[in-house]
């Protein structure tokens, strides 16, 4: 069931996205060579606590009675998406990566108060989820990799630029399609974007693919539904594979993926960018 947000819940899901757009920001700005996964997560932690938030991703369930073990999503190199930060890896320059987070805020009652904020009553924590994701290159990066972020990044803007109330969802993935197919990167299809708000997974699926238009999948958005667009391109085939792990998601052919994404919510007109600085 697809659930549109109240204003009152908007604003507090345009709060914690500021608060998460900074936090990624700040953990962006200590990437550079010899930096360790284990240290972007101890600050990721940590500033998450400070804003009275709750890392979304650390210890979400997944299949095979597994727990995602860190806070940040750090996906390097041919990882294409749900690498994680622990155990501890180096950065070495050359590698791209892409650093995603989630937030539940606020978690603390005296917050909601301090601000006049509705309580989530779908989360026993009472706080709203925001999501978003950024790639960046260590040290000095190919020339390969470095359009292949840019393509990535102009491809989730293209879909931004068009998603308003009416639009539907084979819309978006054309869009992303434009910007993607003339450099022949392979758009991965097994990860797909979605609703979220009242938790960090809801319905629908936003796919960044052009979908059959008679699907039943493609819905038209509506004004107050809170979704996450994420394109993740591959340098090569848009193939996946899985680690041994059991979670992250490996290209299939060995060459490297970037990924981009914004928590938004539909306006009449427009979107509204929740996880902007």
């Amino acid at each position: 069931m697809i659930k549109t947000k109240t204003q009152e819940e908007i604003k507090v899901l345009s709060l914690g996205g500021k608060i998460l757009a900074n936090i990624l920001n700040d953990v962006f700005s200590l990437v550079k060579p010899g930096v360790s996964t284990a240290y972007l997560e101890e600050i990721a932690f940590k500033k998450i606590a400070e804003a009275g938030g709750r890392p979304a991703f650390k210890d979400y369930p997944l299949p095979g009675n597994i727990f995602f073990p860190s806070a940040l999503c750090i996906s390097i190199n041919d990882e294409v998406v749900h690498g994680s930060a622990l155990p501890d890896r180096i950065l070495n320059s050359g590698d791209i990566v892409d650093i995603d987070i989630g937030m539940e805020w606020p978690v603390k009652e005296e917050i909601r108060s301090k601000h006049n904020l509705v309580k989530n009553p779908h989360s026993q924590l009472g706080g709203y989820y925001t999501d978003t994701c950024k790639t960046i290159g260590v040290g000095k990066i190919s020339k390969d990799a470095q359009n292949l972020i840019k393509v990535t990044r102009q491809s989730l803007q293209a879909a931004i630029d068009i998603v308003k109330d009416g639009v539907y969802l084979h819309q978006i993935g054309y869009a992303i399609e434009k910007v993607v197919k003339p450099h022949g990167y392979g758009i991965v299809q097994e990860f797909v974007g979605h609703g979220l708000g009242h938790s960090a997974h809801e319905a629908p699926d936003i796919y960044h693919y052009q979908i059959d238009q008679d699907s039943q999948a493609n819905i038209k958005l509506k004004e107050g539904m809170v979704i996450a667009i994420e394109p993740m391109i591959n340098l090569g085939s848009d193939e996946v594979k899985m680690s041994n792990n059991g979670y992250t998601a490996l290209t299939k052919d060995g060459q490297i993926s970037a990924h981009y994404e914004h928590s938004l919510v539909v306006l009449k007109d427009k979107c509204q960018i929740l996880t902007l600085k």
